[in-house]
């Protein structure tokens, strides 16, 4: 991919953040969404570069990567990068940047508009999460413009939590954690009459709640770091073998099919593993599993199916 231009950049920041004059076409916030989204679920790791782990600058580092942007290592250099924008004006693709040591920039995430933002936290690696939280909203320091992304093929997901109807995840092809709870919980049989409210982010008039309770009671289906259940975020394949060998409580079989991306290494491996030996999975066909594609549709009612075999 070609790379793109950085917004001007005051000349005082220049001698921080270089002078890369390289253009091209403005990538599309589908482009953006979709590349920071196929992340989630990997897991919080130290000075992580890579998908066996992230760190939250290394995170931002390896996305805007692939959207051909340049982006400095550490949260403090990010910050000096860009053009300051003010809260009100969040754009998806905008980088917020926050106070978490107490001692300054330490923390880094990509806005997604409005009030969401995707980054790689501590406890709870990637994952989308909400400023207007406590705990990010005390801590929020400013946002900088590194590039402008464009409204391209965005769609609108179809999910009840307002504030992610503007992720450019397209719900009619892939699974929400709202859907896979309810597809998960009407194949489990499981009485969803009880809508007590467990997540803050779902009411007991949404269409989640029973399943959402019903799965969280069986330790299936757990919050992130603020207790929210993020019912319209997407769901990576490796976090579904995960939730499918904890919902039928498989355990690992005679096998020797392995995939490349999920190595011993990967947090991941072991479940896959375990549904390959179940012949739940068998992979992309080019000897990879997919761990951090979203979970589309079609796939996740395959995956139930054999798994209740």
């Amino acid at each position: 991919m070609k790379k793109r231009v950085l917004l001007p950049i005051f000349a005082a920041l220049m001698i921080f953040a270089g002078t890369d004059t390289n253009t091209a076409q403005a990538a599309s916030v589908s482009e953006l969404t979709a590349v920071a989204s196929k992340y989630i679920g990997i897991p919080y790791v130290y000075g992580g570069t890579t998908t066996k782990g992230l760190d939250c600058s290394g995170y931002t580092q390896l996305v805007f990567k692939q959207l051909g942007y340049d982006l400095n290592r550490t949260s403090a250099a990010q910050y000096k990068q860009g053009t300051a924008v003010s809260k009100a004006n969040l754009k998806a693709g905008d980088l917020v940047f926050f106070n978490t040591s107490g001692s300054g920039v330490s923390h880094v995430g990509i806005s997604l508009g409005g009030s969401k933002f995707i980054h790689a936290g501590v406890s709870t690696g990637v994952t989308v999460a909400s400023l207007n939280t406590s705990y990010w909203s005390n801590r929020y320091i400013g946002a900088k413009r590194v590039g402008s992304f464009g409204s391209g093929d965005k769609v609108v997901a179809a999910v009840d939590n307002a504030e992610v109807k503007d992720s450019a995840i397209d719900f009619t092809v892939y699974a929400s954690r709202g859907e896979v709870a309810l597809q998960l919980a009407n194949a489990l049989g499981l009485n969803t009459s009880d809508k007590t409210t467990v997540f803050p982010d779902v009411k007991t008039s949404s269409k989640y709640a029973g399943a959402a309770k019903a799965l969280h009671d069986l330790g299936i289906f757990t919050g992130d770091e603020n207790g929210k259940f993020n019912p319209g975020s997407p769901l990576t394949r490796a976090q579904m073998a995960k939730v499918l060998v904890a919902a039928y409580k498989l355990e690992q079989k005679q096998s020797s099919l392995t995939f490349s991306d999920a190595p011993s290494s990967h947090w991941a491996h072991k479940d896959i593993k375990i549904l390959a030996s179940h012949g739940i999975t068998v992979g992309l066909g080019d000897g990879t599993f997919g761990v951090n594609q979203n979970v589309k549709l079609k796939d996740l009612a395959t995956f139930i199916k054999r798994a209740q075999q």
